[in-house]
């Protein structure tokens, strides 16, 4: 077989498409902003949120994870069938790291300078705010935390966030499952983050990109 044959072969052109989306979409990817998940019950979820970080931008996914639902290398995980399946293969294409408890996990994104808020409804002596109403670009690194399924984010992950987010709810159910307010919170942050990454650039001031 020559070797033009083997570069048209199937997997040769799977390889080849996926770089060029990899390539075509990396401008868009929201830097320095993580979505941390704090002990999920259900690996299924993890899965959900993996594919909204990944369909949405963002740039990393952190799991605290005590019961050890995950393995420990990324590399594991990504051939995880539960994780592969759930998150419709997004795992393959996202970087996702695992935290034994809360505060390995805070103590880490102190260490890069990086600013939490949680997903929360409200809470006494925290700034409380709606989802709508807040300015997400102020933030240079940013990471969203969201809760366990059943009993929301610990004391520890609220009493080191900035602030407290919550989505309005107009229904008589009000309460949305991870998967949802993942994605909806996360296309809120995403969405004001790729805005003003497109117009600015991060040199200590907010300023214009120039015109080259």
């Amino acid at each position: 077989m020559h070797q033009n044959d083997e570069d048209k072969s199937p997997m040769a052109s799977a390889k080849s498409s996926a770089r060029r989306r990899a390539d075509e979409i990396k401008p868009f990817r929201c830097k320095n902003l993580i979505a941390v998940i704090e002990e999920p019950v259900d690996v299924k979820n993890i899965g959900t949120v993996i594919r909204n970080v990944n369909a949405l931008g963002v740039e990393k996914v952190y799991v605290v994870d005590p019961r050890n639902k995950l393995p420990e290398d990324w590399q594991e995980m990504r051939e995880r069938k539960s994780l592969s399946k759930t998150s419709v293969s997004a795992v393959k294409w996202s970087f996702v790291k695992r935290f034994d408890t809360t505060q390995d996990c805070v103590d880490h994104l102190a260490k890069g300078n990086f600013t939490s808020i949680a997903t929360s409804p409200h809470k006494k002596g925290k700034l409380n705010i709606l989802l709508e109403d807040g300015d997400y670009t102020q933030f240079t690194k940013l990471a969203v935390w969201f809760g366990n399924e059943k009993r929301g984010l610990t004391d520890t992950a609220i009493a080191h966030s900035e602030l407290c987010v919550s989505i309005p709810m107009f229904g008589m159910i009000e309460s949305l499952n991870l998967g949802t307010t993942s994605g909806i919170v996360l296309y809120e942050v995403a969405k004001q983050r790729r805005a003003y990454q497109m117009k600015y650039k991060r040199s200590g001031k907010r300023r214009p990109i120039k015109d080259v």
